[in-house]
């Protein structure tokens, strides 16, 4: 049996590892839980027993969440109640130009459990005066045995 000699310009098929990096990177997108990055670790949620998941995600959510001292993070920013009030004044400014209205909107309350019900109270009336209307409260699901 005669073998070739091996030119010096061969070169390897590339598109098969292109393929295989590309199904890896979408494989990677599907498993990413993009809702941990909502979350704040400084706070702990309640136990609830009734607590169940979603059934689906809303389609305008802003996520206020509420520290044990009654500050708020918005956005990845820590606000008092006046800095929360004037970001949500130019939250709202920016729904109007993308004519949504706060009807459409959901607002994610994730307050800590050591949080006094009061300060989640004057959070919930600032963004009624903001003329917010919906609300969901993140809690964590008790486990029952």
């Amino acid at each position: 049996m005669k073998l070739k000699p091996r030119s010096k310009h061969e070169t390897l098929d590339m598109t098969p590892m292109i393929d295989v990096s590309f199904l890896l990177i979408a494989f990677f997108m599907v498993l990413i839980n993009f809702s941990d990055v909502d979350q704040n670790e400084r706070i702990k949620l309640p136990d609830s027993e009734l607590a169940k998941p979603p059934e689906s995600s809303p389609a305008e959510p802003l996520v206020i969440q509420i520290l044990q001292d009654g500050n708020t993070i918005f956005a990845g920013n820590d606000y008092d109640k006046d800095g929360l009030s004037r970001t949500l004044d130019r939250e709202v400014m920016f729904f109007k130009q993308m004519n949504v209205t706060t009807k459409d909107i959901t607002i994610i309350l994730r307050a800590d459990a050591r949080c006094p019900t009061g300060l989640v109270r004057d959070i919930i009336e600032l963004c009624q005066e903001k003329k917010f209307e919906n609300f969901k409260f993140m809690v964590k699901q008790k486990e029952i045995f």
